[in-house]
């Protein structure tokens, strides 16, 4: 396999999983967060997704980041009674994102990184000893 080829391979799963982790980062900060209104609902977890795409330039199957889909799990209740948002019961609904959950998938898309810059790296310093041992 053709070196240069390998790293724009490597490329396109480094900006999968660039964005993936962008869209990991947004549910974290969102963790919390609660319906401005009354009977509103509050921020909604959002999952990444990739495709498979045939690129004709490169000859090779690549990742690309597919749409970004909402997840559709229930919210949950907190007891809090004087919140603006709660509901005539004194429930205010929270984000239904799992912080435990978020950390792990960011822990897996950052060794994906890794995995992908690692390739990066040795496809350049292969190419570079290729060079070295043509110059010698």
């Amino acid at each position: 396999m053709d070196l240069i080829k390998s790293i724009f391979i490597a490329a396109t799963g480094l900006r999968a999983q660039s964005g993936r982790m962008r869209v990991i980062s947004e549910n974290m900060a969102n963790a919390n967060s609660t319906a401005n209104t009354a009977g509103g609902d509050p921020y909604r977890r959002q999952i990444p997704t990739f495709k498979a795409e045939f690129d004709r330039e490169l000859r090779a199957h690549v990742v690309t980041p597919g749409r970004i889909a909402v997840d559709k799990s229930d919210f949950s209740l907190r007891h809090e009674p004087g919140h603006p948002a709660a509901d005539a019961k004194g429930y205010v609904k929270t984000a239904n994102v799992n912080s435990l959950v978020e950390m792990t998938d960011m822990r897996q898309a950052q060794r994906s990184y890794e995995a992908n810059l690692n390739i990066v790296r040795s496809a350049r310093s292969m190419i570079q000893r290729t060079i070295d041992i043509l110059r010698a």
